[in-house]
């Protein structure tokens, strides 16, 4: 009996080499622009202590009530998968001295893990790309990050499939007193919540406005407005907001609803949706969360970010944009006779090419001796060039080159094969 076959854990998924030129095109557009913004990349453990994410996060959170992967590890200490990025930014930021008295604008990218139904475009295992400023507190670093995000967008030619949805929910005192008169409304209705909002009902009661049950949003209509419970500051702050993106020509929907799902957010809350991948889904969310470094232990920082999946996004610009996806042809492939010192020359003439043509991609065929089958190759790959070399071509100091793409060939010196290359590409 032969042993089982393995199989990757559900919801972490491979990615294929037949879609990671997908990704890396997105990635380099959205490294270019956040580059073009001056933000410096971060990079922190997959791995953090689990009370940071309890601190942080809270711990009344489907996040970490449900969706942690957490463990003890041999020092029978809890340790956990990070579910998201933001805590762990914190927590470098104020383990490192980052913000005393500094602005800091950074960006991450990497895999974060919550245990949930694997669907479409959300998996166990996801990627995330987050921009976190901290040490600014006025409204025009919260538009800078919503007029980034929208650049991302027109970059991707994705922007007239993305709409911005906006929101105030205010300082921790004004979340306070409205929570007190939400949980009066829903106390009053007890008979039509649904079995997730008694849950939060006391837990957590923000996040019943967040239901995507019709008849939650429809008692909900009925229920205090978070607005009309927003302190001075927090309006004066939200008001110069929406000032700043119109004068920027961005469009917003004011969604009183919009809380977000964590714990550590005040004022600015925003996302930007779609529906262009069937039912409406966030393509990006985030906002202010100025309490959170002193939250873990640091000093009272402003602070305002936000992430996206990059799952999802990829999923809108397949949709939306597929001429945007890059592919993973080769520019030149190198053919030779195939004995040891074609084979050999082969691969010193590829070098050659690798320094003068450092962004193209080279490929050196190895194992077939037939040159029909390396030139089948060659085509299967997508080769623009086939550089040819044999024994004439070596006692010549030449190579041939045939342009695959209207079937001419010329012989050239070795010293003339960058730039002949380089007129044919």
């Amino acid at each position: 009996m032969t042993d089982k076959k393995i199989q990757s854990i559900r919801g972490m998924n491979d990615l294929l080499p037949t879609e990671s030129a997908s990704w890396q095109q997105i990635e380099k557009i959205v490294k270019g622009v956040l580059n073009s913004y001056g933000y410096n990349e971060i990079r922190t453990p997959i791995v953090e202590d689990t009370a940071l994410f309890k601190r942080a996060v809270g711990e009344v959170t489907d996040i970490v009530e449900k969706e942690m992967y957490t463990f003890n590890d041999r020092n029978n200490e809890s340790i956990t998968l990070r579910p998201e990025i933001t805590a762990g930014c914190v927590r470098a930021g104020i383990e490192h001295g980052l913000f005393y008295n500094q602005e800091q604008r950074l960006w991450y990218l990497g895999p974060a893990f919550r245990y949930e139904k694997p669907q479409k475009g959300r998996y166990r295992q996801f990627h995330q790309f987050g921009v976190e400023v901290f040490g600014l507190e006025g409204p025009n670093i919260d538009a800078e990050l919503i007029l980034l995000t929208a650049r991302f967008w027109k970059a991707l030619g994705i922007e007239q499939h993305t709409s911005l949805e906006l929101n105030s929910i205010g300082s921790l005192e004004a979340r306070a007193n409205y929570r007190n008169a939400l949980v009066s409304f829903l106390e009053q209705h007890k008979d039509k919540l649904d079995e997730d909002c008694l849950r939060r009902m006391y837990t957590n009661p923000l996040r019943v406005l967040d239901s995507k049950n019709p008849v939650i949003q429809d008692l909900l209509d009925k229920a205090p407005k978070l607005f009309d419970y927003l302190d001075e500051e927090s309006r004066q702050h939200f008001d110069g907001l929406c000032r700043l993106l119109d004068n920027a020509g961005i469009k917003y929907n004011i969604n009183q609803r919009l809380v977000r799902g964590l714990d550590y957010y005040n004022r600015t809350v925003f996302e930007w949706v779609t529906s262009s991948l069937g039912a409406q889904g966030t393509v990006c969310g985030g906002g202010r969360y100025d309490g959170l470094v002193s939250q873990l232990g640091g000093q009272p920082t402003p602070a305002v970010g936000f992430a996206m999946g990059v799952e999802r996004l990829v999923l809108l610009v397949q949709a939306v944009n597929p001429s945007l996806n890059s592919d993973n042809s080769i520019d030149i492939y190198m053919i030779s006779s195939g004995d040891e010192k074609t084979i050999s020359e082969a691969q010193c003439i590829a070098e050659q090419l690798r320094d003068g043509l450092p962004e193209k991609r080279i490929v050196t065929n190895y194992g077939s001796n037939n040159f029909k089958k390396q030139f089948a190759k060659a085509d299967k790959l997508g080769a623009k060039i086939a550089v040819i070399i044999g024994e004439n071509e070596i006692a010549n100091q030449t190579v041939t080159i045939k342009n695959l793409q209207n079937g001419e060939q010329v012989e050239v010196a070795k010293t003339d094969i960058v730039q002949t290359c380089l007129a044919i590409l």
